[in-house]
């Protein structure tokens, strides 16, 4: 036996003493949903462990940190840009993958104005709790959808569809950090008296045990309450968000799993009751951007939700969406992870039997789709054959009118048309802008004899960008399929899907469009993080490296060097 073999036999046995056996898991089969990311991702590892409380993961990462192992912290496994897994198996040192999903815990404070969310929360869930007070927290839809964690969330600087919010962001946390000398140390920056060592923290921590006078109301922010007047200001030659806005990094926003988190303290919000539903079709951008650039600036009040889908999207989204769509609509958003856990496991299963064909769930969910009723409403259909462009705005029962006068005077001169739509076409319209979100993945599995892969861009353009929608060269059209275009409108993110054509390197594709978005101005990603598919700036490798100095928290996150220390790949 060698001496690394006895040494992880070793900590493999201090790990399976801290969680139990039932939480441990280290056969290829066993990890597999752990180390395949949603979209894009996949290396082996060590294990993966799942503690069930804040004083098992303390234990977990001082063994692991003490052990000169590599820690990968992951909640849901949701992210599109592999940054909860490992990237291939071209580490220096041996993986711990940290599944947190068993920590979710949520703790409602100052009448529920703030909460504070365990690492394994998740979106759904809380979403549920706040909506019994008439409250929401920061997404309310898109990423609690597919059960997205809180934490991963203000990890990534996640963006979201409100426009009125911003990425997730706080500056009160709970984190463990790995310094220069190779020590773990708990950081309390929560803003609540807890204690002065790790367990004490944690276990009032984990209890909730928050009496109004250890808590400080003025600790920090709970979100980015400028946004609202940034994204005002359209004349400006920047983006309104984007990933690598040192702006909006502080501790664990933005974090990208450099430091073990713990607990993240944030702002909620009040409910808006009887919104509106506006549903824009035209077949001109400049008359959608000078719509744009008026309802950011000609109203007191700021639209909820602006989300735009090209027509291409919208019939590719209705045909490869419209199980995710219905699945929403009869069963609610929880059920969705569900599903997805479900489609997981048959993966697994399936790939043991050779005979099978390639992306079976998928294809077996394509098959049920077709015998589903039509999901959208008529009116959308219509629009759809009519109009290339598609806008929907959702707003307060204080902008509805004000918005519906102005669509009516604006539209007496346009060429494009608009309808306010009932409750359920609204509530419609939303959920199939989101369906377009996994459409492309579901388009590659089905097509894949004729389908390479997908190049999927998340781009956040100029807020003063007039020529907003993509016009690709011949010599890239011709590589592609088919390209799909939806996004938040009012803050001019873009999400740009594109299915490769069979022969062509996905990657090489990408990397070929990536000058004209430089060109343009356009900074990327704009709201899912660098994770193992983009470049990070300088600026963003000089944070991680300050935030995990020795290199051992998801190391090679923005194409870094996965060495320790930040030893060059080179070297």
């Amino acid at each position: 036996m060698t001496t690394q073999t006895a040494g992880n036999d070793a900590l493999l046995s201090q790990l399976r003493s801290v969680v139990g056996h039932a939480h441990i898991f280290t056969s290829e089969e066993s990890t597999y949903r752990f180390t395949h990311g949603f979209r894009f991702g996949a290396g082996k590892v060590l294990a993966v462990v799942q503690p069930g409380s804040l004083i098992e993961l303390w234990k977990i990462a001082q063994a692991c940190v003490d052990a000169d192992k590599i820690l990968i912290m992951q909640a849901a496994n949701t992210g599109l840009t592999g940054g909860s897994t490992p990237d291939g198996n071209n580490y220096d040192r041996d993986i711990v993958l940290v599944s947190t999903v068993r920590i979710d815990k949520s703790f409602l404070i100052g009448d529920g104005k703030q909460v504070v969310c365990l690492p394994g929360a998740r979106l759904y869930e809380l979403e549920e709790k706040l909506a019994a007070i008439g409250r929401e927290p920061h997404s309310v839809i898109g990423s609690s959808c597919i059960g997205a964690s809180v934490l991963g969330g203000v990890s990534n600087s996640s963006g979201g569809a409100l426009v009125q919010r911003g990425p997730a962001y706080t500056e009160m946390a709970v984190f463990g950090q790995v310094g220069a000398d190779g020590k773990l140390r708990l950081v309390n920056h929560l803003g609540i008296q807890l204690g002065n060592d790790p367990e004490t923290i944690l276990t009032r921590l984990e209890a909730g045990d928050f009496p109004a006078a250890d808590i400080d109301w003025h600790a920090g922010r709970g979100h980015d309450d400028n946004y609202i007047t940034h994204v005002r200001e359209i004349d400006a030659d920047t983006p309104a968000r984007f990933n690598a806005d040192p702006a909006r990094w502080h501790d664990a926003a933005g974090c990208a799993g450099k430091l073990v988190v713990f607990a993240v303290r944030l702002d909620t919000f009040e409910a808006h009751k009887n919104t509106s539903v506006f549903y824009i079709g035209s077949n001109s951008t400049d008359e959608l951007e000078d719509l744009r650039r008026h309802v950011l600036t000609g109203f007191e009040e700021l639209p909820i939700a602006g989300e735009y889908i090209h027509r291409d999207a919208f019939n590719i989204a209705e045909k490869y969406g419209k199980d995710t769509f219905a699945v929403i609509r009869y069963f609610g958003t929880k059920f969705l992870p569900k599903m997805f856990a479900m489609k997981s496991r048959f993966d697994i299963f399936a790939q043991k039997f050779s005979f099978l064909p390639d992306h079976l769930s998928d294809r077996i969910m394509q098959a049920i789709s077709t015998v589903l009723p039509q999901q959208l409403p008529k009116r959308m259909l219509d629009y759809r054959d009519r109009f290339e462009h598609h806008l929907m705005l959702k707003v307060s029962a204080e902008l509805a009118g004000p918005m519906r006068d102005y669509l009516k005077t604006y539209f007496g001169k346009a060429t494009g048309e608009f309808f306010e739509c009932t409750p359920d076409e609204g509530t419609r319209a939303f959920l199939h802008r989101f369906a377009a979100a996994g459409a492309a993945v579901r388009y590659r599995a089905v097509h894949h004899k004729e389908a390479e892969d997908i190049v999927a861009l998340d781009v956040a353009l100029r807020r003063n960008d007039r020529n907003w929608f993509e016009k690709l060269p011949a010599e890239i059209e011709n590589k592609l399929i088919v390209k799909l275009y939806y996004g938040h409108f009012l803050c001019h993110v873009m999400h740009q899907d594109y299915v490769v054509k069979k022969g062509y390197n996905a990657m090489a594709v990408e990397h070929e469009m990536l000058p004209g978005l430089d060109a343009r101005g356009a900074r990327y990603p704009a709201e899912h993080n660098v994770g193992h598919l983009y470049q990070a700036p300088d600026n963003m490798l000089a944070h991680y490296r300050e935030l995990d100095p020795c290199n051992c928290m998801n190391p090679g996150i923005g194409k870094a060097t996965k060495r320790k220390n930040w030893v060059a790949e080179s070297v």
